[in-house]
């Protein structure tokens, strides 16, 4: 029919994740989700110099770490608690999921560019990913 497209989306897995990339190819930017099962791995650090990223949990939750400069901050993403964090160039971002099974979607605005991901190792800027014992 005249006005209706089908496209497919690149689909990759790994033993971090399942993701879903660039949903919408014909949008500037690019919307991906990833389905995170386990809680015992960390996706960190990288950043970007010129995208910005938005990140929302749909479902889960997610414990997200932010570093810039040597400022650390986390920051805590969950269903339960609905909102939107923008993430600027030059930050250091990653994510480890609080529960199996959680769900973050995530819109790029610049299509994927490996020369724009700088990566830093967890521990570079002495986070620790566990829960606080309270």
């Amino acid at each position: 029919m005249n006005g209706i497209e089908i496209e497919d989306i690149q689909f990759n897995e790994d033993d971090r994740a399942q993701r879903a990339l660039n949903i919408f190819p014909s949008i500037d930017g690019q919307i991906n989700i990833s389905y995170v099962n386990s809680t015992n791995h960390v996706v960190a650090w990288h950043k970007h110099n010129i995208q910005t990223d938005y990140w929302y949990c749909v479902k889960g939750s997610f414990k997200v770490g932010l570093e810039k400069s040597g400022d650390l901050e986390w920051v805590y993403l969950s269903d339960k608690n609905q909102r939107v964090l923008k993430i600027e160039p030059g930050i250091y971002h990653g994510y480890k999921a609080l529960e199996p099974n959680s769900i973050l979607m995530y819109y790029l605005t610049e299509q994927y560019n490996p020369d724009d991901e700088f990566r830093a190792k967890v521990g570079d800027f002495g986070d620790v990913w566990d829960p606080e014992i309270k």
